[in-house]
Formats: structure tokens, sequence, C-alpha cells
């Protein structure tokens, strides 16, 4: 459609642009910050904002004290236009001009020839999206090229694995000037689904260069703040802001008000963890074997192939104490290599507690990968600690707590049977009915009354992506039955 598109109209759409250049330069993320989007209309979510004012919109977006905006030109699916991003980069000259703060603008569109990087130059734009997975190779790099020779930067856009290996032909071919024309970003949309994964881009996030934009799936200030302890140099956040742009100072200060810490680090470490097992075992969700209480269990879970280690800090008959965790962990990591440790969870339904305390002191630390926060959400005090949630499941009604967690900017949301007064460990499932008529494409952790016998129908109806098993594996509370956490990793093995 686009080709046939520019055979009839040409590469300006038949829209008159500027002969030369007639606005100055901002450089595309010269600072960390937000990537804010003029955005009309989308593939996925159809019209957004179709009345929306590019002039009125880029004016909110700057005085939110956005890094760039970006300026959807393609007419087909998002309803933009070159007229856009003429008139965006005309109101940054004049914020320019008189001193007030401009943000660097971008072309985003299905850019396809090189020619096009001199419209939008011409046009006023500071960079240009080049998406890998339209562009071979030779024209990815003449592209990139051609942007380098007008000062712009080329926004690399990558998802799949032989994206990342054009990404590295680019840079290579740029080579000193790579560190300052490629920005690399990555979508967690699925383009194919429309789907989105905030796990996505933590995974790939240390295969790319400093420089880097997490893009989609930001929908709220505590999305923006999960972005950036995570480590990326930029968001991009399109549909969110178009459709309330009263949420665009609230999203910048948030992501510009973070930094790279211990919960960017746990997400990175586990969905690099699940993305190798995919490539070795793609219908193999990964396993958390939890109450851990003796070595002799921990040492067994590990040689089976656990992927998550769980420590009980909460007052029942799985209670552990600080100096097991810390042998037993020291041990672990001193004998086996990074890939096959597992990473090391504590278990906490009262933070406030001596218990609770504990295991956020010793993630705190490191000796932790994580605390898991059961059945509570995390205060303000612990958002940056590493750590995931739980909620516990019984009617219709518990997801909300799920939904709120979600917008909380938690990327995932174990889901564990609720039995009152019993916080966990207590053999029971979530009723089946339940899972299937409210989980909907949400990526499922699973906990609740899994056992050798059932795991594989689980598995099958569900697709879990993370299964959590205490009670099922154990002769009593607190000890582990050997071979029912053989025949465990043998059922799930099978699959």
């Amino acid at each position: 459609m686009r080709k046939a598109d520019i055979e009839r109209l040409g590469l300006n759409f038949g829209i008159d642009i500027p002969e030369k250049r007639r606005v100055g330069h901002t450089e595309f993320l010269g600072n960390a910050g937000a990537i804010l989007e003029v955005k009309r209309a989308s593939p996925s979510k159809g019209d957004i904002a179709p009345d929306l004012d590019p002039i009125g919109l880029a004016t909110t977006y700057a005085e939110a004290h956005a890094q760039a905006v970006s300026v959807l030109t393609e007419g087909n699916f998002f309803k933009g236009s070159l007229r856009d991003l003429i008139a965006v980069a005309d109101l940054m000259e004049k914020r320019r001009q008189q001193g007030l703060h401009a943000c660097a603008v971008l072309r985003k569109d299905f850019l396809l020839y090189e020619d096009e990087i001199d419209i939008a130059y011409r046009c006023g734009a500071d960079a240009v999206l080049l998406i890998a997975r339209i562009l071979d190779d030779e024209q990815l790099v003449k592209m990139a090229r051609r942007a380098q020779s007008f000062d712009m930067q080329a926004f690399v856009e990558v998802r799949e694995t032989d994206d990342f290996r054009k990404l590295q032909i680019v840079t290579d071919a740029l080579g000193d000037a790579a560190a300052k024309t490629i920005v690399a970003g990555v979508n967690s949309r699925d383009l194919a689904t429309f789907h989105t994964d905030p796990l996505v881009p933590a995974g790939v996030r240390n295969n790319l260069p400093a420089k880097a934009v997490f893009e989609s799936g930001i929908h709220t200030p505590p999305d923006a703040d999960y972005a950036r302890s995570l480590g990326f140099t930029g968001i991009l956040v399109g549909e969110a802001v178009a459709k309330n742009p009263t949420l665009a100072k609230e999203v910048v200060g948030a992501f510009e008000s973070g930094c790279e810490n211990a919960r960017g680090k746990f997400w990175k470490k586990y969905a690099e963890c699940r993305d190798a097992l995919r490539i070795s075992h793609a219908s193999r969700p990964l396993i958390k074997i939890c109450g851990i209480t003796r070595e002799e269990d921990g040492m067994l879970a590990t040689e089976l192939g656990a992927d998550m280690l769980g420590f009980v800090f909460s007052t029942t008959k799985r209670l552990t104490n600080e100096k097991f965790v810390r042998t037993f962990v020291a041990e672990i990591r001193a004998t086996r290599s990074p890939e096959s440790t597992p990473l090391f969870v504590g278990v906490i339904t009262d933070p406030d507690s001596p218990e609770g305390q504990t295991a956020i002191k010793l993630a705190r630390e490191g000796i932790l990968d994580a605390v898991q926060f059961h059945g509570i959400a995390p205060s303000a005090t612990n958002t940056s600690l590493a750590h995931y949630c739980a909620a516990r499941m019984g009617e219709a009604s518990d997801f909300e707590q799920v939904d709120s967690l979600r917008k909380n900017g938690e990327p995932r949301v174990l889901l564990d049977a609720k039995v009152e007064g019993i916080p966990g460990g207590t053999g029971k499932q979530i009723p089946e009915s339940l899972l299937r008529e409210k989980a909907g494409d949400i990526p499922l952790w699973l906990a609740g009354g899994i056992t050798p016998e059932n795991i594989t129908a689980i598995c099958k109806k569900f697709q879990p992506e993370l299964i959590d098993v205490s009670s099922g594996v154990e002769a009593t509370p607190g000890i582990k039955d050997p071979e029912k956490m053989r025949a465990l990793f043998s059922a799930v093995t099978s699959l």
C-alpha cells in the first residue's frame, strides 16, 4: 500500500514541503527522557485522537519537558502526514527563538528509501525511525549513513533475533559515529498479535547500545519508572498521552526522576532466563520451588533445574532464617555457573514484621534476588527494591487487585489460590473457570495446588509462563519429598 502511494503521489505524498530546511537542530535523546507521540490512530487501537491539534499537543509535550516529539507521518494506518511534521518542527523552532524548552522531532513512518531521509530533514525532523524488520542490511546502512550526513539520529527499531544482527551491522558500519547517530528502540508490542509484554525490552536491554528506548506499553507514571529501572535512556509513549495530554507531565517526571536499580536488574535477569528457556524448551514453564528450609531440598531442586527458589519469611511451618539463606545461597553461587544458578526469592506477607524486614535486608544486600510481596503491594519506600507481587485469587473481584498492580508498573503478578487465614502453601487450586474468564492475555504465573500429577494438564490448559510449587512436592510442611520433586520435573520436561 505504501509503495503504491509513493508511485502515485511521490515521496512527499503530494504535500508541499520546504525546498530546504528552515529550522535549527536539537539532538534526539541528547539527554535521557521521554519521547511523546503525535498520533491520531494505530493499527491495534484504531482511532486514538482523530481530531488532535498537532501544534497544541506538541506544545503540551514541550511544556512537560519531553525530550522529543514523535510525529506519525503515515496516512493509512496512523492518519498522519508530513504537514504534521512541518507544523511541529516549526513550533519547536519558534520555541527555540523564544528561549523556551524545545523538543527534538522524530519522523516516525515505514521509511524505505534514502531520499525519504532528505524529505524528513527538509521538513524539520531531527531523527528518523528505521525499522530493522522491513529493511535489508544494505538499505539500513545506507539510510543510517544518509541520516548521519545531515547530523540526524537514526532511531533503529529492533525486536526479533535478526533485527539485532542488523543493528550490529549498522553500528559497525558507522564506526565511531555510531555512538551519536544510532539510537536503538525495542518494541514491547508484537506487531503480529498487537499484544504488549513489558518483559521483552527487559530481556534484551543488555544487548542494546547505551542509548536505547523502551517502546509501547507505557500507560502510567509507574510504567515509566519501571522502564527507567531497566536502564533505558528513553521511553516512547503514544496512545496514553495522545488520548490524555494532561498525563504527559507525570509520565515525563516519573521517568526522569527514576534510575536504573535493583528492581530493573532482577527483571532483566528473569527475562533473560525466560528467553533462554524458550530457545531450548519452548513449551516448558519456568519453575519456582517455594518453601525451602533444608539444604538438601534446595540442592536437589537446583540440580533438577529449578529457575527460582523461594524462602518463606513469614510465621508459618515453612519459616526459614537469615543464617540458612546466607549460607545456602553463598554455596550455590560458589559452585555453579551464573546460567545454572536459580534466582533466590524471599516471600513475605508483612514487610514491617521482623521476618519481612530480614528478607528486605537480604534483598538490598543482593543475597536474595528479589522479594515476593504475597497478598500485599509494596510501599513507596520499597518500589525500587527488587520485587514482584503475588495476589490471592478466589473470586472474580480479586482480579481488581491484579489490575491495580499492573497499572502500578508490575510487569508480572503471581496468582495464588485464596484460602482465608492461610497466606500460601494451601494445596488448593484457583478455580479453573475463574482463570479462563479473567486471566485474559496476561502471561500467567500460577501457584496453588500444583502437583506432579496435575502439572501436565495445567500446562496444556493455560500455558503458564511460570509455576510456583510448594506443598505439592512436600512430605510434610517445609520438608520436600525427593521423589515428588523428581516426578514434577520429569512431567514438565516431557511437555
